[in-house]
């Protein structure tokens, strides 16, 4: 399955038409397909994934209600900008109200009283500069993390895409897929997370050992970072690669766990090598000789991570994804994973089925799902990292106007029953 068959057809949201200033227009009737066929904050199917632990799985989740409306563009939007556009992330902040992020990349937040009460602020909290300079990393930026200790500060993991097919002279191929370079970088706010600022010079999490015109013809680098989550003194998170290859450091494509002591200091974040938590990877724009270690892929997983969340009863890790019919999924839909260590994870099962942003559009009948998260409205952690028997799978659906993916997209949640064995 290759790559390019996950991502066709689809359209980004943002721009109503051309660039520039058209990205900042009001919304229109949201029922219009986009005319611009331009990404979104996805990756397609991985070309090959880490073997799933044997029988028997671990937990069992189920829906127990139908989907309840948290946002609606159309109805909800401040601009053309504000469409779901990654998973949800959410904290309470130092007053004890709830931000949720996972927009588009003019980023805002939902906020309100708790996680069923959310409203769009139109404030924007991290804008993206859409530079033509890769080494500043401020093409397009996503907030696809967030951890915070006291409500205030708050730091950020953001999925950031170099688009060089949007910068004349910097791919010659002059598409978005063969120009794509992404890597994932860092903000962090100190007003919890009315707004997020960008370190100078900006801070490379994690991204490929080269520069943007290296390697070009497919997508690059390091994609979607799943939300943050604790266990002790260490905080994780998973994301993707697409992988490289390098003399003495061939990176395999999969999903890679990555940990640190202290999210707040993003210099801190190693990969997991498959022996410990070593490899780093630094800036190819500043650091003379990048680190040659590479991540060993965790997991089954077909694609980026939705999110991870920690049964509270029982200490197990639950992952949802989503995944197309193949190779392993019987049907395209939601899944779920458990694990109890982060690297071995057992058979993926299925959640909800449905059409979803890795399907061919053109052959949607209903709108596709994208972008699963678990949170608990009774998460006892401040960053909503882990989850009773109860939660809420929050996800987007997204309206097809023929083989077009318009902007009228609806946030949604559902009541899911979760039971885990010891």
């Amino acid at each position: 399955m290759g790559w390019a068959n996950g991502i066709a057809g689809r359209t980004r949201a943002a721009r109503l038409t051309g660039s520039g200033t058209a990205a900042r227009r009001i919304l229109p009737t949201l029922s219009l397909a986009l005319s611009v066929a331009l990404p979104l904050v996805l990756l397609p199917l991985l070309p090959r994934v880490a073997a799933a632990a044997p029988e028997p799985p671990l937990s069992a989740l189920t829906l127990v209600g139908p989907p309840a409306l948290v946002f609606k563009a159309g109805r909800d939007a401040c601009d053309g900008a504000d469409v779901p556009d990654a998973p949800a992330r959410a904290f309470r902040d130092a007053s004890g109200a709830v931000a949720l992020y996972g927009m588009h990349y003019r980023n805002r937040a939902l906020r309100g009283p708790d996680l069923e009460h959310l409203k769009i602020d139109c404030a924007v909290v991290l804008d993206s500069g859409e530079k033509p300079d890769p080494a500043t990393y401020d093409d397009r930026s996503w907030i696809t993390a967030t951890w915070t200790e006291d409500g205030s500060r708050v730091a950020a993991l953001l999925h950031h895409e170099y688009q060089a097919n949007e910068h004349p002279g910097r791919c010659p191929a002059a598409s978005y897929m063969a120009c794509w370079y992404n890597t994932i970088t860092a903000a962090a706010s100190t007003d919890g997370g009315r707004s997020f600022k960008r370190q100078s010079p900006p801070v490379v999490v994690a991204g490929a050992p080269f520069r943007q015109e290296i390697d070009q013809g497919r997508h690059r680098g390091f994609f979607n970072p799943s939300n943050i989550v604790a266990d002790g003194m260490w905080r994780y998170f998973l994301a993707s690669t697409t992988g490289w290859t390098r003399p003495g450091s061939d990176q395999e494509a999969g999903v890679c766990l990555f940990r640190s002591d202290d999210p707040a200091d993003p210099t801190r974040w190693r990969a997991w090598t498959g022996t410990g938590f070593t490899a780093a990877f630094p800036d190819p724009y500043r650091a003379a000789r990048p680190n040659t270690a590479t991540c060993r892929p965790v997991g089954p997983f077909p694609g980026p991570v939705g999110a991870v969340v920690r049964h509270r009863g029982t200490g197990a890790w639950i992952a949802v994804f989503m995944a197309k019919a193949g190779e392993g999924f019987p049907r395209s839909g939601f899944y779920w994973t458990t694990s109890r260590d982060l690297i071995t994870w057992d058979s993926p099962r299925l959640l909800l089925e449905g059409a979803t942003l890795y399907d061919d559009p053109c052959a949607a009948t209903a709108p596709l799902l994208a972008y699963p998260s678990l949170l608990d409205p009774d998460a006892r952690g401040r960053n909503f990292d882990d989850v009773g028997d109860r939660a809420l799978l929050t996800y987007a659906s997204l309206r097809m106007e023929g083989c077009t993916i318009t902007s009228d997209r609806d946030l949604l949640r559902r009541p899911v029953a979760i039971r885990v064995w010891p």
